[in-house]
């Protein structure tokens, strides 16, 4: 790049001598905090590889036109930023915005980093698309931006999604608050009635639930318990040598995972990701333990999320046409292969079909996939993001050791590395702190909140998280009885909650402030959630990373401060 053109982005001449030395995106990071930010994003947009032109195409969306003096309202704020944005001066976190500017936090949610804009406004990709990276690199944001993306491109009408509306992109996820909580975001994004309501978000169970509706009535729906329950029986009854978790997790992950349907089928399948061998025999009995399970599931008219899948992955496939032209996933590391058939039954292959947003890190449930086993294959259209924009520097530097040495595969079959995953931000250390017993650590745990909301954080910017539900209960408990009102983690409405409760519902949030309670030997790892090693090598070693996994994710919801607590002896995880 010339530095004609370079001079022409913006960029001062006196730096030109200094940008020449620049070699690498660490240089280019320390210089972010002195200069401007017009200049920053300009050199940034060149190192991404856009052209000189598509760089000030970034800048300038950072420059509008200046009003003329007469309609300038010195007192908005948001406008004085968007006309000087080099003379701002970022707050410490969302709350203290808020109290400094008096409208919502909802501008600065759409905003997106040229590194992501590339990747959301890309033109158009040849096939399925993926973009990976740590806890708040904003894949979230992109992928919502994507959605935005298509849907302005698309001409008006086109196919019908199933149930007859007019919605022609798919925005899924795997629990239903996720799903929640990107309808709420993308209704920041899109004003447009018409434009929105051709986005449908949902999470995947209910898409499968709502087509199996369409085309037999309601399913009934058996839950974890139910289908653990009837797992220990049929267990029982067979007096086969294997515990009823075995041999659940064989059926979900093998034999629905690989929609097998007959016992040939099974017995010549490979069970990859299975550590334990199996013999011709011990197959045999497990296809008929199974069977057994899904005859008592069919007689009582229910099935499961895994079986709804499969069901209207079947459907769809007869369909004349699929139901979606796009379908953008997000959190899809956490997706069961039955479901992904689902989503590729949804929409035929071609340009912009799949845009998948992932992280394997934060993997916290048992499902394992290789998208190319499944007809998903996004080599050479893989993008990666580095930049953490939620997380200091510090509790990144605390948190990510959580996941430990061992290599992690991404959906693509690749190992997948947080080599130059950092923060720009810098704050306080993590504080670690040891209790005798629980009833102290709740105490802690109350003299902990209380300093927090005596320091001017906001009561709903607090989140509490346990590895059980439990203790999730005892640390709402404690703080109730202090005086401190508390709600569930899902809870809507009220402001002046901290919210509290598992690791596992803290995917996909965000608070100030973060306490991670109970992180001690027989907590963490959760032992029920651990297979034996001596049952089965591999699975076990699969759960402990995804007790990790679970741990990192609650610790790496903390924007600007984490404190983590254990009564006795400290998790092994932990062990520095």
């Amino acid at each position: 790049v010339s530095d004609a053109d370079l001079t022409r982005l913006g960029v001062d001449a006196q730096l030109l001598p200094l940008v020449r030395l620049l070699t690498s995106d660490a240089h280019l990071d320390a210089l972010q905090s002195v200069l401007p930010e017009a200049q920053y994003t300009a050199l940034l947009a060149l190192t991404l590889g856009l052209t000189p032109e598509e760089a000030w195409a970034e800048v300038a969306q950072l420059l509008p036109a200046d009003a003329p003096p007469g309609e300038v309202d010195p007192g908005d704020l948001v406008s004085a930023m968007e006309r000087t944005p080099g003379q701002v001066t970022f707050v410490s976190g969302q709350e203290e915005l808020q109290r400094i500017l008096a409208h919502p936090f909802a501008s600065w949610r759409t905003f997106l980093h040229p590194s992501q804009r590339k990747i959301a406004h890309y033109p158009s990709y040849t096939g399925p698309a993926q973009v990976t990276g740590g806890a708040g690199t904003g894949k979230t944001v992109t992928a919502l931006h994507r959605a935005t993306f298509l849907v302005a491109r698309e001409a008006p009408g086109g196919q019908p999604a199933s149930g007859g509306s007019a919605a022609a992109i798919l925005l899924t996820t795997y629990t239903r608050n996720l799903a929640e909580a990107l309808d709420a975001q993308l209704a920041l994004l899109v004003e447009d009635p018409a434009l929105r309501q051709r986005i449908e978000v949902t999470n995947v169970d209910r898409l499968a639930y709502s087509i199996v509706r369409q085309s037999r009535g309601a399913p009934g729906f058996a839950d974890d318990r139910t289908v653990r329950n009837l797992w220990t029986r049929v267990t029982e009854v067979a007096g086969l040598p294997f515990t009823p978790a075995f041999l659940q997790h064989e059926w979900e992950q093998v034999i629905l995972g690989q929609d097998l349907r007959t016992e040939q089928a099974y017995l010549t399948c490979l069970r990859t990701g299975r550590g334990r061998p199996l013999t011709k025999e011990q197959r045999s009995q497990v296809w008929q333990a199974a069977q057994r399970v899904t005859g008592e599931l069919a007689a009582a008219r229910m099935s499961t999320t895994l079986q709804l899948a499969n069901e209207a992955t079947g459907l769809l496939r007869t369909a004349t046409t699929p139901p979606y032209r796009h379908i953008i996933v997000d959190e899809a590391q956490d997706l069961h292969p039955a479901q992904w058939r689902l989503l590729r039954a949804g929409v035929a292959p071609g340009p912009d079909d799949l845009f998948i947003a992932a992280d394997p890190h934060q993997r916290i449930y048992a499902s394992r996939v290789s998208l190319a086993s499944l007809g998903i294959s996004v080599r050479g259209r893989s993008r990666r993001l580095a930049l953490n924009y939620r997380t200091t520097q510090e509790i990144l530097a605390w948190s990510v050791p959580l996941l430990g040495a061992e290599p992690v595969a991404g959906l693509d079959g690749e190992a997948d590395s947080l080599v130059g995953y950092r923060s720009p931000m810098h704050g306080q250390r993590p504080q670690l702190r040891r209790a005798a017993n629980r009833h102290e650590e709740l105490v802690f745990l109350t003299e902990q909140v209380r300093s927090w909301l005596d320091a001017g954080i906001e009561p709903h910017a607090i989140g509490v998280a346990a590895r059980s539900a439990s203790l999730g209960r005892k640390a709402r408990d404690a703080l109730n009885a202090d005086g401190i009102t508390t709600v569930a983690l899902g809870g809507q409405g009220a402001k002046k909650a901290v919210r509290a409760g598992t690791m596992h519902g803290m995917k996909g949030l965000e608070f100030q402030a973060v306490a991670v309670i109970g992180v001690e030997q027989g907590q963490v790892p959760a032992l029920a959630a651990v297979t034996a090693e001596d049952e089965d090598a591999v699975a076990h070693a699969q759960d402990l990373q995804r007790e990790r996994c679970v741990l990192f994710v609650a610790c790496t919801r903390a924007r600007d401060h984490l404190y983590v607590s254990y009564a006795g002896d400290p998790s092994v995880f932990i062990l520095r």
